[in-house]
Order: structure tokens, then C-alpha cells, then sequence
């Protein structure tokens, strides 16, 4: 136990230095591509030359994207006093250095951050009033000017030498092209959500300084090649099972499209085995770029088809478009011989995985009947919360469409005064009435950054059963709450059991919950109940609905199963519900046709 823990924690400690490198770039990849733009189209060589406007290049690149590097790095560690003395140590580091200094803002920017951190836990509080602004101004400028002093003379000498060894290194695997082995290692740190750290903490850097010299690099694409994951999707597409297969098509246009390659590492995670065909994806492409001569102008964030094109450098599209085609088809064929040999059972959804899972958890801790009282403690537990963030490596893509989705329930709900967003799990701020919703590997870091927060750890952001017992719960307090507040009516609008409870005049449309284990019942009773209908020539309308598209109006009138209507109790407070034993032959109908318009 204390070994699994310890390599947990290991590896929440590896993610974290990942993380802290890929976010001091990430910020700054609208500026690494604007630098890209114009290099591609204004340099001597490139599609529109215009030599005033490439004027601009040099500066950019030795100047502006580190400084901006530096800043990100220093407020990272200490808000933006972290973020000024981050800037002016990198200086030292900048000037009289002929190569770009990414490296040397990475270790400057949080090192000035960090330093003035430590003098203010020293001095700060000591300062006596109307001091402030002097020490404030002095203290920052004065660690400011010792840093960048110490990074002139010592930081740059050491960085100018490790960025010419480790440039000398790419170009050296370039040459005997052995780079496209680097997948081996990239595709599975993708899938653990090292995809960022990777992309922007090393690749990205490496890449503008090649790019810097040789007008591309191949680097850029290593990691934001979409062809591996697109080959897996494709396969699920065709050979899968269950709404892995069902869900594929549109997992495939988000993210060979959208870029978002977070998408399929889910896919890969309930077939370990396609590891396998993303790093020969990965591998065949790379080497195919290597080929042709494949290579980009600068960084292409998010990973999409479209934004590599847009910075695919002059010559090179070709090799691009073969290099990504190339990885598809290959990850493809192998991914398609892997599900083809699997002969497990039918993975009828995630969510239904999902959910076992977590039932069998509860099993193994003799939790798996909850008791009423304990239901009720859970709903309780969700009293506080004020606010939702989702969190993931970046802050973008996953996180951003999970808290969509979320978003969309809570507001399906009737549920006020709750906002849901999202951010980086390192941009996470510790604060009372927050739920955090995290993935399962960054989970333990986001736990580490808000104590105080409640946690709720999901496998794959767009699509978590976790989703219906968040809102569900959150539903249960308003109802709660409001049948507190009128105990002289102990039954709300929708506790109505029979038909001699439903107040007709208001009935509109009968509906009944089509849900994906028993979708062929729905739609069966719906074609009972028609005709029982027609024959008592009677014209409200009668439809099966998804539980989440039933809108809470008393014109509603739900026929449900007694625990499908507890359900229904939790989340919805004004439609009608008639409860029956059996969906298909329940004796109530009659009567409620006779009572119907």
C-alpha cells in the first residue's frame, strides 16, 4: 500500500514539473505563433517578403518570447511581484546570447519568482506603515538586478552550452534519422496527460530554435501529429463495440479537428493494448516527415489538422499531409487487429462501466446498499458548493467542453446561483463552496492545491455517469429545502402516485424516459398508449424523452417505474409523474385515457 502510494505520488510530482513547464508556455503560444505568421509570410523566403516588416522577426524571437516566458514563470511561483522580478533576472540571460533563450527564461522566470517569495515571507510583514510602496518598489528591483547579473555571467554561459549540446543531439538524431523513436516514448506520456508538458515544455522550444535556423522543424509535430489518435478512432468506428463504436465519430471529428487529442486517451485506457498502435502511428509518421521533408513554421496549438496546415512551412505541405495520413493508416491497421482479436463482452457505455466500477468499489467496502440515511448524508455534503471548476492539465480543450456539458444540466435542472468553468489544475485556488472536478491521474495534485474544496475525480470529462449525481444531488437540496419550507404540504406538485392525483386540465404531452438500457420499452409503451389513445379517440400527444431533455412544467406528466420516479423527484419539482408497476400493462391506463383530453 505505502508502495502504490509512494508511485502515486511520484508521479503526481512528475506531472507537476511538467505541468509548471508547459504553463509557462502555454500562455504564450498566440505570441509564438504570431511570430510564426510573419516569419512564414514576410522573410526574404517567404510567401509576401516585405524586409521592413521582417524587421520584426529577430526581436520577437530573442526578446519578446522569452520575456514573456519569464513573466509567465515568475508568476507562477508569486503572482505578478514573481512575475516583474522574473522578467528582469531573464534579461541577464538574453542579452549577448546568440541563440534563443526559451531554456533560460524557464529557469530564470520561476527562479525570480521564487526568490522574491522568499524575501517577502522574511521581510514583509516587519515593514513598518507607510514604508510599503519603498520596500515593495526597492526590494523587487534590487533581487531583479541580482539575478540578471547572476544570470549574464553564469546562467547564460551554462544554458548557451546545454542549448548548443542538446541542439547538436536533435540534429544529430535527425541526421541518422533516428527521431521518429522519440514516439516511443511521447505516445505514452500523451495518454497519462503528459501531453502538454511534453508539447510545450520541451518540443515547443526546441523546435523555434530549429525553426529560428533552419526556417521549420519537425518537432513541432511529434506531439501534435493528429494521425494517431485519429487511426484509433477510426478503428473504434469500425470494430468496436457498444457507444465506444457509437461514440467514435464524433470523438474523431473533435479531435482531429478541434485538436483536443484528450479525447481518445479514454479509448486507449480501456484497451491498454492500443498503446501499441499509437506509438507505431506516432513512429511510422514522425518517420514519413523526416521523408518528405515535413515541417512547421512554428508551434500548432491546439494539435488540429487546421492549425498545423496554417503553419506548415513553405514546401513542406507534401510532407505534412503524407506524415499524418501515413500515422492514421498505420495506428489504424493495428488498432483494428487489436479490437478485432478482443473477444470481450460488449462495453454497452462508458457511463455503464463507469458505474460498476464504482459499485464494485462500493462492494469491496461493504457499501454496496446505501441506506436512506446515508443518501441523505450525501446530498447534504453538496449544501456548500457555490461554484464548479473543471481542471485538467492546460485549461483549454477537455475541461472547457466538460464544464459545457455540465453546465447545460445544471441549467436543464432549474439549478441557480451555482457557476461552472474551468481552468488548469495549477491555476486552482483554494476556497470554501467549491467543487473541483478533476481527471482521475491529476486528481491528487488538485487535492494537494484545494484542501478545502470538495473533489470529484471523473475517467473521461465528456462523459461521466458523476454528472447525473452532481446534479442530482444539487436538485435534491432546492427540493429539500423547499418542502422544509412548506410542512403544512408535506407532498410538492410532482408527488403525484395515481391518476386520481393528476390534475389534467394542465397535462400536455405524456411522456415516458427513454434511458439506454431500456430504450425498446419506452418506445413500446409509447405505442401502447397510442393506441389506447386513438381508440378512445383522445389527442394529447404521447413521447419517450431523454431524462435530461424533459422540461419541469406541470404540462408534463411522466409515467414512470417507482424507483425511475425517485429519479425524477430528485431533479425536476413541477411536472407530474404517474407512477406504475409495469410500463407496458399498467391497470391505470384506462383511466387516465378516460381523464385525458
Amino acid at each position: 500500500m505505502d508502495n502504490t502510494k509512494s508511485k502515486s505520488s511520484f508521479k503526481a510530482k512528475i506531472q507537476k514539473l511538467g505541468t509548471n513547464l508547459s504553463s509557462m508556455v502555454m500562455p504564450n503560444i498566440a505570441a509564438i505563433i504570431a511570430w510564426g505568421l510573419i516569419t512564414a509570410l514576410f522573410m526574404k523566403s517567404g510567401w509576401i517578403p516585405v524586409a521592413k516588416i521582417a524587421e520584426l522577426i529577430t526581436p520577437m524571437l530573442n526578446y519578446l518570447l522569452p520575456l514573456l516566458i519569464a513573466y509567465c514563470g515568475g508568476r507562477l511561483v508569486y503572482e505578478e511581484r514573481g512575475a516583474v522580478v522574473g522578467a528582469i533576472a531573464v534579461m541577464g540571460v538574453i542579452v549577448g546570447a546568440d541563440i534563443p533563450m526559451f531554456l533560460g527564461a524557464m529557469i530564470m522566470g520561476p527562479l525570480g519568482g521564487w526568490c522574491m517569495k522568499k524575501f517577502d515571507q522574511l521581510f514583509q510583514e516587519k515593514i513598518r506603515s507607510g514604508f510599503e510602496m519603498i520596500y515593495n518598489n526597492f526590494s523587487a528591483g534590487i533581487i531583479g538586478m541580482l539575478l540578471a547579473i547572476l544570470g549574464t555571467y553564469i546562467v547564460n554561459p551554462l544554458v548557451t552550452a546545454g542549448s548548443n549540446f542538446m541542439a547538436k543531439g536533435v540534429d544529430w538524431i535527425i541526421s541518422i534519422h533516428m527521431l521518429p523513436l522519440a514516439n516511443i516514448f511521447i505516445e505514452p506520456a500523451k495518454i497519462l496527460f503528459l501531453n502538454n508538458a511534453i508539447g510545450n515544455g520541451i518540443l515547443v522550444p526546441l523546435g523555434v530554435q530549429q525553426a529560428a535556423t533552419a526556417g521549420k522543424s519537425v518537432l513541432f509535430l511529434l506531439e501534435s501529429n493528429p494521425g494517431p489518435g485519429l487511426g484509433i478512432l477510426l478503428a473504434y468506428m469500425f470494430f468496436g463495440k457498444g457507444s465506444s463504436k457509437a461514440s467514435a465519430p464524433g470523438a474523431a471529428i473533435i479531435q482531429f479537428f478541434g485538436g483536443i487529442h484528450e479525447i481518445y486517451f479514454p479509448y486507449v485506457l480501456m484497451k491498454p493494448a492500443l498503446i501499441l498502435a499509437a506509438i507505431a502511428g506516432g513512429v511510422s509518421g514522425t518517420f514519413t516527415f523526416q521523408l518528405l521533408g515535413g515541417g512547421l513554421k512554428a508551434a500548432a496549438s491546439p494539435g488540429s489538422i487546421i492549425a498545423i496546415l496554417l503553419m506548415t512551412a513553405k514546401g513542406a505541405y507534401f510532407g505534412v499531409i503524407a506524415g499524418v495520413l501515413v500515422a492514421a493508416v498505420v495506428s489504424f491497421a493495428i488498432a483494428a487487429i487489436i479490437l478485432k482479436a478482443d473477444k470481450s463482452e460488449d462495453d454497452d457505455s462508458f457511463a455503464e462501466k463507469q458505474a460498476q466500477m464504482q459499485e464494485m468499489k462500493a462492494e469491496s467496502k461493504g457499501q454496496s446498499v446505501m441506506s436512506a440515511q446515508a443518501a441523505q448524508t450525501s446530498v447534504e455534503s453538496y449544501r456548500d458548493v457555490k461554484k464548479i471548476i473543471f481542471a485538467c492539465d492546460a485549461g483549454m480543450g477537455s475541461s472547457a467542453m466538460g464544464a459545457s456539458l455540465l453546465r447545460d444540466k445544471v441549467k436543464k435542472a432549474g439549478i441557480e446561483n451555482i457557476s461552472v468553468t474551468n481552468t488548469a489544475v495549477n491555476k486552482l485556488q483554494d476556497e470554501q463552496g467549491l467543487l473541483v472536478i478533476t481527471q482521475e491521474e491529476l486528481a491528487e495534485r488538485a487535492a494537494e492545491r484545494t484542501p478545502s474544496a470538495m473533489h470529484v475525480a471523473v475517467d473521461n470529462f465528456l462523459s461521466s455517469p458523476r454528472y447525473d449525481e452532481i446534479v442530482a444531488n444539487l436538485k435534491a437540496l432546492t427540493q429539500i429545502d423547499s418542502q422544509s419550507a412548506t410542512e403544512e404540504q408535506p407532498k410538492n406538485q410532482n408527488s403525484t402516485d395515481n391518476v386520481d392525483n393528476i390534475d389534467v386540465s394542465k397535462v400536455k404531452e405524456v411522456t415516458y424516459v427513454r434511458h439506454d438500457q431500456h430504450v425498446g420499452t419506452a418506445t413500446m409503451a409509447v405505442a401502447s398508449l397510442q393506441a389506447l389513445m386513438h381508440k378512445a379517440q383522445k389527442t394529447t400527444k404521447v413521447t419517450a424523452t431523454a431524462i435530461d431533455d424533459i422540461q419541469d412544467d406541470a404540462s408534463y406528466l411522466v409515467v414512470a417505474t417507482p424507483e425511475a420516479a425517485k429519479n425524477l423527484r430528485l431533479r425536476y419539482t413541477n411536472l407530474q409523474v404517474l407512477v406504475v408497476d409495469n410500463l407496458l400493462t399498467s391497470d391505470q391506463y384506462p383511466a387516465l385515457v378516460d381523464k385525458l383530453n
